[in-house]
């Protein structure tokens, strides 16, 4: 950065400043006792309001867009100056953690807060960016403000209502905003140097390691499929095992042969998070059974292969014991591989900061993949206990926050 190597600095007990900040983002909340805030609702406006005044004393004119996200911008050293921006999201899933999302929001401004009690302005304007909408809890609008930011935001979704019947361009005009003007939000990519997420790993691999952070190589693609099987019910008692047509047990062998698939596959992972039985008696054979698969992987190559070999695998199960198996598409995103140049500044950082640089991918969905349409884009991952999230129980550690804050400033210092 400007001025050298050490001109901004954090402070010595930055790690406490930002838990208390994560504390104090979780105490607004729309359920007594646990952490839920949507998107659009008075928690989330109150939500912005105290991050506002976090940036604006880091030296940041603030503003919400039509979208919801609040934007906290720290100008460069000249006007025409690219813009790097940084951030995550604000809103959580019902009953969640304090640290996903909220932490790579916190992080940056403390980074902007020490480099405006520095006096420093960099080649790079800065901009902090609080997402209204990642987790999609109300709407299910999945990267809601980061698709806006990105230019790639259906206008179809204002249409979505909530469970009380509530559309998404009603609760933006209750915010104050103007929803039609959300296209006007889209930035051009000529003026931007690319994105920077700090999120907790959400994973285990860190903190079995021992490390306080890793460098995200990609964010996995995702297949989505609803599995049907057709067989005919029958009496539990009256039927021989030889001559029944049971769904279930079809479904029961699908299910190991998927997860033995993805288990001897490297980074693919797949899971079955929902099966229904019908008729559903205990006395009664099973003759229709529906289950849903998620598959992920880091390449999307490897993921659509495996899409396939599973759903061949499936349908000779099927066939092999006399039913009907469908498997249909629901959901399809690629994957979306992070920037080389800025994964290589995140890693000089680390090892300028004392640490190990550990790449790895990421399983879950982030507002990053979004902004991948738009700029160049990276995430620095910092560990959480137990690799547990979306969950009360989820935590970090003071210091591995104080960590990423000191890489991201050297990171910011590396860019200018």
């Amino acid at each position: 950065m400007t001025g050298g190597e050490g001109a901004a600095a954090l402070p010595e007990r930055l790690g406490d400043v930002l838990m208390q900040r994560l504390d104090a983002l979780a105490a607004i909340s729309e359920d007594e006792g646990a952490l839920t805030r949507r998107f659009a609702t008075p928690e989330h406006r109150a939500a912005i309001e105290l991050i506002g005044a976090w940036m604006q004393a880091a030296g940041m004119a603030t503003h919400l867009d039509d979208a919801g996200t609040l934007v906290g911008r720290y100008e460069g050293e000249s006007p025409d100056a690219p813009t790097l921006i940084m951030g995550s999201h604000q809103d959580t899933v019902r009953n969640g953690g304090k640290y996903d999302g909220m932490l790579g929001i916190v992080v940056p401004i403390a980074c902007v807060q020490a480099l405006h009690d520095a006096g420093r302005r960099l080649p790079l304007a800065i901009e902090v960016v609080a997402f209204g909408d990642e987790e999609g809890t109300r709407f299910q609008t999945t990267l809601f403000g980061s698709k806006a930011l990105a230019g790639t935001f259906d206008m179809g979704v204002l249409a979505r209502r909530d469970d009380d019947g509530v559309t998404v361009e009603q609760a933006l005009r209750d915010l104050g905003l103007s929803p039609e003007r959300i296209p006007d939000i889209a930035r051009r990519p000529e003026d931007i140097r690319g994105f920077l997420e700090v999120h907790i790993e959400q994973g285990p691999v860190l903190e079995a390691e021992g490390l306080p952070l890793g460098i995200v190589t990609a964010i996995a693609g995702c297949s989505r499929l609803t599995v049907t099987v057709e067989g005919e019910a029958g009496h539990a008692g009256t039927v021989p095992m030889d001559r029944r047509r049971d769904a279930l047990a079809c479904a029961a062998e699908a299910i190991t042969t998927i997860e033995r698939h993805c288990r001897d596959a490297g980074d693919l992972v797949g899971t079955v998070g929902r099966l229904q039985a019908q008729p559903g008696a205990i006395n009664v054979i099973p003759g229709r059974v529906t289950f849903t698969i998620d598959l992920r992987a880091p390449d999307d190559a490897r993921r659509t292969t495996a899409r396939d070999e599973i759903t061949a695998k499936l349908n000779a199960i099927g066939n092999a014991r006399g039913l009907c198996v469908t498997v249909e598409p629901v959901y399809e995103i690629g994957a979306s591989r992070c920037d080389d140049g800025l994964q290589t500044a995140l890693a000089e950082a680390i090892t300028q900061e004392g640490g190990t640089p550990r790449h790895l991918f990421s399983g879950a969905g982030h507002d990053a993949m979004a902004m991948a349409d738009l700029c160049p884009t990276a995430m620095l991952f910092v560990r959480c206990a137990g690799g547990i999230s979306h969950n009360p129980r989820e935590s970090i550690m003071a210091e591995d926050a104080a960590m990423a804050a000191k890489v991201l400033l050297r990171t910011l210092g590396s860019l200018s």
